[in-house]
């Protein structure tokens, strides 16, 4: 190829040296999807995926973060025309969200957002404070991947508890009047699931096994890795206090990632969901 553009260029072919240049970039793509795949091999990144946020401390602030960081996701899935839904969600007293759970549906979903489990920073003037004044608020960001139901996890029913309360978002009527929404505690390792999405109790519970399946999963599979000690790094990630990413409104405008030093000058389209850039090279710091 590189013999062909010299000799077009000598006859100052421009035709085939823009059929060339356009043969370049597209070979350039191909090479980039198959280096990328390269880095999606592990056997669970390839399902669908749950993705916990919760508020930290700081009340409406970093509720109303939390939601900014749940659009930020979704708005990235409907790009990628993955599907989403909403499982749980426990709004703020004033604005935002205290937590919130959704599943998302598309190939290699987990591979791709495995790596934005941990603590997001906001700065930025608060829309709250009548001072405008500058606040920092924080949001912890769990993904883990969806596994097949029939995967064979043994959970006892004496380690479960089970609570059943009223559902707090949009659904009509229903969840006004009936306690359909299910949480589960799987006591040996505190994990908590939760789901108010179903109409039913019974749907909601069955939701909950499932997503409680997939945290033990993930639990074992963190604790493979820490054997093999590859996820020594992501101990500290998923630590609260420890963020993995600042986006910075004011005084000035910058997403930063602290694993991987990649910087963006766009938050706007970042919280839009234009966070492909940042995913890849999480995915390059991959050991």
């Amino acid at each position: 190829m590189n013999d062909l553009y010299l000799l077009a260029d000598q006859e100052n072919n421009v035709v085939v040296k823009n059929e060339i240049l356009e043969n370049v970039k597209e070979l350039r793509v191909k090479v980039k999807k198959n280096e990328i795949k390269c880095f999606l091999s592990n056997e669970a990144d390839s399902l669908d995926c749950y993705i916990e946020i919760h508020a930290g401390a700081g009340g409406t602030e970093s509720q109303d973060w939390a939601d900014m960081l749940r659009r930020m996701y979704m708005k990235w899935s409907d790009d990628k025309n993955y599907k989403f839904n909403l499982i749980s969600e426990h709004k703020g007293e004033e604005a935002g969200i205290k937590s919130s759970t959704i599943k998302i549906n598309g190939n290699y979903v987990f591979g791709w957002l495995k790596r934005e489990s941990g603590i997001h920073r906001l700065v930025r003037i608060s829309p709250f404070d009548s001072g405008a004044r500058r606040h920092t608020s924080f949001a912890s960001v769990w993904v883990y991947p969806v596994v097949d139901e029939n995967l064979n996890i043994e959970i006892l029913d004496k380690d479960l508890r089970i609570d059943t309360y009223r559902s707090s978002g949009a659904g009509g009527q229903h969840v006004n009047t009936t306690d359909s929404a299910v949480r589960i505690t799987h006591l040996p390792s505190k994990i908590v699931v939760q789901c108010q999405n179903e109409r039913s109790q019974h749907k909601n519970k069955e939701t909950c096994m499932n997503m409680l399946k997939a945290r033990l999963y993930d639990f074992e599979m963190k604790k493979k890795d820490e054997q093999s000690q590859n996820n020594e790094a992501s101990k500290s990630e998923i630590g609260w206090g420890h963020q993995i990413r600042s986006y910075v409104l004011q005084p000035y405008r910058l997403v930063k990632d602290n694993r991987t030093n990649y910087e963006s000058s766009s938050p706007d389209k970042v919280l839009d969901g234009d966070i492909d850039d940042f995913l890849e090279q999480s995915l390059y710091q991959i050991k």
